[in-house]
């Protein structure tokens, strides 16, 4: 196996596109390691990135952050502006692992394995947050809801890896929240995750909505109708109840040990009720 540690974004870009080996990235290593030790993977070239620095950082960029792909939840969770402007990506993040896997674990390792019970990905998708990619023909960005194409599958490119995730600063008005049901207390992978983010008024008035859910679906899933039925009110019950109702219509989960088909979908109707109540009173409409 060849272990490579590039120090610039354009080092590591050579590196993908000159070898023809079986390639992995390495962020934060907490997916791929334990695939290896299993023997479920074994790439024969990995590329770790903790070296090259816009993978590493959390960077301002105007109205946004640039978080570095390689840059752990424990950091995450201590910066105060992102925690500010985006509560229910940074409690997505919290989720994964515990307190050692959080010095580790990264959102470009959670987005790029492709796993459909993603926490953080969920999360991301409802904050309308894309992705900075890397590739021998320069970046490009990408909406995170379409880097997931199948489990296991992204559309990043073998020659190409992702750098940082950008992430809008804070907007009066604007709150996010992620919710997720695991069968035991911690430590386990999601049976459905929720996320939502509203935008409402100074009357409490939605404004903008995005509603995305996790593990109900080979890929995470969008509630297309949700702008729609959130836009307009302040959130009432019946609303609500509309939009539990747009939940359990847009899942297509399966059957596991974890959970059968119709609690899946019973439970990620609950999930989305209860994070939109909890982005509209984050965001002041309480």
């Amino acid at each position: 196996m060849i272990y490579e540690r590039p120090n610039t974004v354009s080092e590591a870009v050579e590196i993908l596109s000159k070898s023809h080996e079986k390639k992995s990235i390495l962020a934060g290593g907490t997916d791929l390691l334990v695939q290896m030790r299993s023997g479920y993977y074994r790439p024969s070239h990995i590329v770790d990135i903790k070296n090259i620095p816009e993978a590493t950082q959390i960077r301002d960029d105007g109205d946004t952050f640039l978080v570095g792909a390689g840059v752990p939840g424990a950091q995450l969770s201590e910066h105060v502006e992102l925690i500010k402007a985006w509560p229910g990506v940074i409690e997505a993040m919290d989720l994964i692992g515990s307190t050692q896997i959080q010095g580790r674990a990264t959102l470009g390792g959670n987005l790029c394995n492709a796993s459909p019970a993603a926490d953080s990905v969920p999360a991301m998708i409802a904050a309308d947050a894309t992705c900075i990619i890397a590739g021998p023909n320069g970046y490009r960005e990408e909406k995170i809801e379409n880097v997931v194409t199948a489990p296991g599958v992204s559309s990043i490119a073998n020659n190409e890896f992702v750098v940082s995730i950008r992430l809008a600063k804070f907007k009066t008005g604007r709150a996010d929240a992620y919710l997720r049901f695991i069968p035991r207390t911690e430590m386990d992978i999601a049976v459905v995750g929720a996320a939502v983010c509203v935008l409402i008024d100074k009357k409490g008035i939605c404004l903008n909505a995005k509603v995305s859910l996790g593990a109900v679906a080979p890929t995470q899933v969008v509630i297309e109708t949700a702008p729609q039925i959130l836009i307009g009110t302040r959130l009432d019950e019946e609303t609500l109840d509309k939009l539990a109702k747009a939940a359990r219509a847009s899942c297509n989960p399966i059957d596991d040990k974890r959970g059968t088909i119709e609690y899946r979908t019973s439970v990620a109707g609950v999930l989305t009720k209860r994070a939109a109540k909890i982005a509209f009173d984050r965001a002041g409409g309480a």
